[in-house]
Parts: C-alpha cells; sequence; structure tokens
C-alpha cells in the first residue's frame, strides 16, 4: 500500500497531468504502481499519455520527489486520501472533478452525517460577523460539521466560532500542509487539528498561488451538504464556490441584505437569479435539509430557570429577534441604561442572553 501511494504522489508530480487524466489512467491500468513500474511507452501513449508525461515517468527525479513527500507525510502524521479510500470525502468523491489524492490533518469524519460549507467577504461588516456566529451558535443543535477556507473574514470567524461552540470544523486550504496561510491563522489552525482537521489536495512546498483558490473552493462547495454565503461582493471566491454547488447540485444559502451595499450584491444576486435560497436563520437550512436537532438537555435545563418580571421582560422582547441594541431596550421599557446592564449581565450569567459586539444582545 506503501508503493502504491508513493507512486500516486508522483503522479501529482508530472507537469499538466489533471485529476481526470490521473483518475482514467488509473481506472485503465488498474494502479499507478502499473504505470511506474510496468506499463510500456506505447501503453501509456494508448492510454493519451503525452509523450513529456511518458517522459516524466520515466525519470528519477519524479519519484524522487514523491519520496520527500512521503517521508513529509510520515513526519507530521498526515493522513493521506486517495480516492478510492473510505475517509476520502464521498461527497466530493461524486463531483466530476474531484481530486484523485487528498492530505488531511484532523480528526473529524469527513463523511460524517451532516456538512455544512460557510463562505463570505474576507472583509465583513460587524452585521456580517454577528449574522456568521449566530449561524454557527444555532447549528450547534443540529449536529454538524462546519467547514470553510481559512481565509480572513467569513471563513475565520466561522472556524472560532465552530471551536467555541465545540463543533467540528475543517478548513480547506490552497497550499501544502508544511505551512497555513495567512499566518496569523496559525493558532486557530492548531486548534482545528484536534477538533476538526485542515485539508488540502497540494503537496507541501505549493504556495498560495492566487490559481490554487478556485481550485480549493470546489473542495469546499463538493464536500458539503449545504453552501451558506455571508456578504459578498458580485464576484469573488464565494460567487465561485456558490457557482461551483450549483454545478454540483448542491443546497446553497444567502443572507440578503440592502440593495446598496457593495457587500450584498453576491448574495441577493444569488437569490434573485434562483442559485441560492434565502437564508434568514439555521431553521431556514433544516427546513430545506429536513434535519431534525439533536437532543439538548441544557436548553431545557434553561427552561427552569426562575426569572424574575424584569429579567423575565427582556427576555420576552428578546424572544424571535434579531441581535437587539441596548439602548432599543432602554426605549422598550423604560428602565434607566444602568439598570438594564445589570438585568442583561444577570441574564448572561445564567447562560439565557448573548452579548454581542457593539451592545447588542440575543436569546442563546
Amino acid at each position: 500500500m506503501q508503493k502504491e501511494l508513493l507512486y500516486r504522489i508522483a503522479l501529482s508530480f508530472i507537469p499538466k497531468l489533471g485529476n481526470q487524466t490521473i483518475k482514467k489512467s488509473l481506472d485503465y491500468f488498474g494502479s499507478a504502481e502499473y504505470i511506474f513500474e510496468q506499463a510500456t511507452k506505447k501503453e501509456l501513449q494508448a492510454a493519451k499519455f503525452k509523450r513529456n508525461w511518458t517522459e516524466a515517468v520515466a525519470q528519477k527525479t519524479t519519484l524522487n520527489r514523491a519520496e520527500k513527500e512521503l517521508k513529509f507525510i510520515d513526519q507530521y502524521k498526515i493522513q493521506p486520501l486517495p480516492y478510492e479510500s473510505s475517509k476520502y470525502p464521498q461527497r466530493l468523491k461524486n463531483c466530476h472533478d474531484a481530486p484523485h489524492l487528498l492530505y488531511y490533518k484532523g480528526n473529524s469524519n469527513l463523511n460524517t452525517a451532516r456538512i455544512v460549507s460557510i463562505v463570505g467577504t474576507r472583509k465583513p461588516t460587524t452585521r456580517g460577523i454577528i449574522c456568521c456566529e449566530q449561524l454557527i451558535d444555532d447549528l450547534k443543535t443540529y449536529d454538524v460539521l462546519i467547514t470553510s477556507g481559512l481565509a480572513y473574514g467569513v471563513d475565520i470567524t466561522a472556524h472560532k466560532r465552530s471551536l467555541k461552540n465545540n463543533i467540528d470544523t475543517v478548513g480547506v486550504v490552497a497550499h501544502g500542509l508544511d505551512q497555513i496561510y495567512p499566518i496569523k491563522h496559525r493558532k486557530t489552525a492548531q486548534e482545528m487539528v484536534k477538533q476538526g482537521g485542515i485539508l488540502s489536495e497540494f503537496t507541501s512546498g505549493m504556495e498560495p498561488l492566487q490559481s490554487n483558490f478556485p481550485m480549493r473552493n470546489r473542495i469546499i462547495a463538493g464536500m458539503a451538504d449545504a453552501i451558506v454565503v455571508i456578504e459578498t461582493a458580485k464576484k469573488g471566491g464565494s460567487m465561485i464556490t456558490a457557482y461551483l454547488a450549483n454545478e454540483y447540485n448542491k443546497d446553497v444559502f444567502a443572507v440578503p441584505g440592502r440593495t446598496e451595499d457593495s457587500n450584498s450584491k453576491g448574495c441577493n444576486h444569488l437569490i434573485k437569479t434562483h442559485r441560492a435560497a434565502l437564508l434568514e436563520s439555521a431553521e431556514d437550512i433544516a427546513y430545506i435539509m429536513g434535519w431534525q436537532r439533536k437532543k439538548d438537555s441544557s436548553i431545557q435545563k434553561r427552561l427552569f430557570i426562575e426569572l424574575n418580571k424584569q429579567e423575565q421582560k427582556i427576555t420576552n422582547l428578546l424572544v424571535g429577534q434579531d441581535p437587539v441594541h441596548m439602548e432599543d431596550l432602554i426605549l422598550q421599557t423604560q428602565m434607566s441604561t444602568s439598570k438594564i446592564a445589570t438585568l442583561l449581565l444577570e441574564l448572561e450569567l445564567k447562560g439565557i442572553v448573548k452579548a454581542l459586539p457593539g451592545n447588542y444582545f440575543r436569546l442563546l
């Protein structure tokens, strides 16, 4: 098996030899080992191996690079996931352009029952961040795995919020696993390896080239059941991911926004052109996907927490609402600022209310 993996990795180092050609060749010859050790030039050419590919198979440098990569994988305990492996993401395998080989460092099941990919702009608004965090908080009760691209903005927000909620989260990267890009997210990536993982189709030494990101995006789209877009311009990586998800017949969701906001133009366009369902809450995903909540004893316990009349009044104002600003609560209750602040703190300590950036609050 180790020898077959060596030759499979070697195929990755042959210039301009794409995933589809590799997969067809493996089907044709039966194994990568046969291609390197037994196939004649005539056989390779009959299998539509071009002359430069045939020469690369014969060169020792190709195998030397593969041997170094195999040592790297062993040293850093990275899991190689060949296309035929039962651990390979089966949802992705159903996509015509799925990678023939993936590299994974983590402990999550990539074939778990429910997977949601969350993508969006690298420069989200406060509203976009709150929306992303609230969505993940609410998805916790549906027992999902969250995937994204470890980029700035919505991606890293999704990963960090998942970790905070003890939700497994997998980052799909556009480079080899010998590095983390952006470097600022290294600490988060290390935490994800213990509660999710980092996934790539690229060998070590591969830099995060611009051309790699659309390839990364197809994995994000292909390995999930549902893809959620939170704030994006009309062009960019998130839109590419959404279009790829449409091509793969995945369920796509988009958070609508004001028509004049540049960060909402992409989401609004997806909804308007029927490429995405309008998303207001996690319940929208659950309804379309037919998901049931997992049993959560903590919710049941909160039902029995005793609240005084003033605490109950604030709780009632927050039920079924988007995050509410403290000033709105002051206006609606006619209480003083200090009184509202004290009550909100009590509710937060009781696990009823969540404080959000900018003096916004919502029910947990």
